[in-house]
């Protein structure tokens, strides 16, 4: 049996980004987060060797990022920040 996925939370300042992305944008998002849920620490990271800033992710799709925290002891993740290059 596989573990749960995480819960997904989202920032109030990244729900107001959310909010303002087109709805292809939003899908994307999502699918992200969707893969994320799933595997917390499968998005590579530019430094590997940062054993202190393991927990906070960014995850890139072509135009779009997130940014989130992995809270391990409630086994949830809290977007932190969405940037779209749109």
């Amino acid at each position: 049996m596989s573990p749960s996925p995480y819960a997904v939370r989202v920032s109030a300042p990244a729900a107001k980004v959310l909010d303002a992305l087109p709805e292809h944008a939003v899908d994307t998002v999502w699918d992200i987060l969707t893969a994320a849920a799933d595997d917390p620490f499968g998005f590579r990271q530019f430094d590997t060797d940062d054993d202190e800033g393991e927990d906070v992710r960014y995850a890139a799709v072509g135009q779009l990022s997130v940014t989130y925290w992995i809270n391990r002891p409630l086994h949830s993740l809290t977007v932190l920040n969405i940037v779209w290059l749109g």
